[in-house]
């Protein structure tokens, strides 16, 4: 019976897995099927296939000028909230001091509020501190919703490394800058990395508060969302919703891929000076 219960217990698990990937990514499936159908509304049955749309992109001003500041802010915000989550993940995992915990979940407190307060919000501080709204707004309201994020891969990335590295170093006449960037730095390399591929990647894709704070210089979701509302515009809407997809798909891959690399390369080390 034991053996029963467990075959349909995994058996159920296995079938809410595969119905939650169905919901979860069949929607965003119909995206590039759509972008290369030749007519310009999204129906089946397809009636062509065409890499115009495609093609048509690098033709918009437009969308590069939107294409080009979502660069600026995407790397901005990440190497900002980089160095802030490195600051913040070494304090929490080397230091034990009162509010510790305190401290590390209002940190990390952006991924449970609704987007929309801290939008609003954040735009009311930007008002009262005589900000005009830009990319430099875009920049800080990213970096605050990048930090939880960067703090997650890079407290892994800390929590694994032995600290009798550090002191070796410091027996060796190392100062502590020079061992924080000659010791301890190569060892979190990837995954600082990681989190700079992460913050990047969510700040690419991030609509909410881009929207609040952002003058008129628009970004990529920006733009997107501006062309909805034309319908000739939407196989172009398509074909970058496509490689928008696409991007980020490849950028939190390779950022899992280093985040496991420095998970397993500080647990190597920890076993070898152990």
């Amino acid at each position: 019976m034991t053996a029963m219960r467990r075959f349909f217990a995994g058996g159920w698990l296995t079938a809410y897995a595969f119905l939650y990937i169905v919901f979860l990514y069949l929607p965003v499936i119909f995206l590039p099927i759509f972008s290369i159908n030749t007519a310009p509304t999204p129906k089946f049955p397809l009636t062509g296939y065409t890499l115009k749309w495609y093609q048509d992109l690098p033709k918009t001003p437009a969308l590069l000028e939107a294409a080009w500041n979502s660069l600026i802010v995407g790397v901005s915000a990440s190497v900002l909230a980089t160095l802030l989550g490195i600051l913040a993940a070494r304090s929490i995992t080397r230091y034990r001091y009162p509010g510790r915990r305190t401290i590390n979940g209002l940190i990390m407190a952006p991924l449970v509020l609704p987007e929309i307060i801290l939008a609003i919000s954040m735009l009311l501080v930007m008002l009262q501190l005589g900000l005009s709204l830009s990319l430099f707004t875009v920049v800080l309201g990213h970096v605050l919703i990048c930090i939880p994020y960067s703090m997650t891969v890079l407290t892994a990335g800390f929590e694994g490394f032995d600290r009798s590295l550090e002191e070796a170093s410091a027996d060796l006449g190392e100062s502590a800058f020079g061992t924080f960037r000659r010791v301890t730095l190569p060892m979190v390399a990837p995954a600082i990395i990681s989190s700079l591929l992460v913050c990047f990647t969510i700040s690419l894709d991030e609509f909410v508060i881009a929207f609040f704070l952002t003058g008129t210089e628009t970004t990529l979701p920006i733009y997107i969302w501006g062309q909805l509302r034309f319908a000739a515009k939407l196989p172009g809407v398509l074909a970058l919703g496509t490689l928008l997809l696409l991007a980020s798909f490849v950028l939190m891959t390779v950022a899992e891929v280093l985040r496991r690399r420095a998970a397993r390369r500080t647990q190597n080390e920890g076993g070898l000076y152990a």
